[in-house]
């Protein structure tokens, strides 16, 4: 007697998890890539002092895949994709992200190896930055518009529906202490 095998139920795939997984797996490779680039580099330019490539790995990994791992847990919560703001944060905060993670990558590199950074690098990275700020403000804004509002019925232990009390309602009495 052999058991028969089980059917795989299909499993529906929801397409703002998934952009927000990518993300967060992608930030989390480049952040371990940038890690092992510094190492490597800086080794063998016997490099010692302060570079922005020490700064890179670290940022790579908070500001993107820590940031958008916790960015999954809020869209399980509060369905965050199905807000109109949901793009218009996504493409902004790697926009931003990218270009300052770009012009860190530039400017350590460039530092260890004794060349002179150009001004427009700082610019690029600054204009990185309010990008990336942009990015955040749509997230608050988009986040802030998911969550519920306060209940109007709430469940009493027993179960049932009852109305919120207000503290001007009379049947909110507190009975005398005595």
């Amino acid at each position: 007697m052999t058991a028969e095998p089980r059917a795989k139920t299909p499993r529906t795939r929801e397409p703002g998890l998934q952009k927000l997984y990518y993300a967060a797996h992608t930030y989390m490779i480049l952040g371990l890539i940038s890690g092992l680039a510094y190492r490597e580099i800086t080794k063998a330019k016997n490099f010692t002092g302060d570079t922005q490539l020490a700064l890179l790995h670290t940022h790579l990994l908070a500001l993107g895949m820590l940031f958008f791992l916790i960015s999954i847990v809020l869209e399980k919560l509060f369905t965050l994709s199905a807000s109109k703001l949901f793009d218009w944060f996504f493409w902004t905060y790697n926009a931003g992200l990218s270009l300052t993670v770009i012009m860190m990558a530039i400017h350590g590199t460039q530092t260890v190896v004794g060349a002179r950074t150009s001004d427009a690098v700082s610019g690029a990275a600054g204009i990185g930055h309010i990008i990336l700020t942009l990015g955040l403000i749509f997230f608050f804004v988009m986040l802030g518009r998911q969550l519920p509002g306060p209940s109007v019925a709430r469940k009493n232990d027993a179960g049932r529906i009852s109305r919120p009390r207000s503290s001007n309602d009379p049947d909110n009495e507190r009975p005398a202490s005595g």
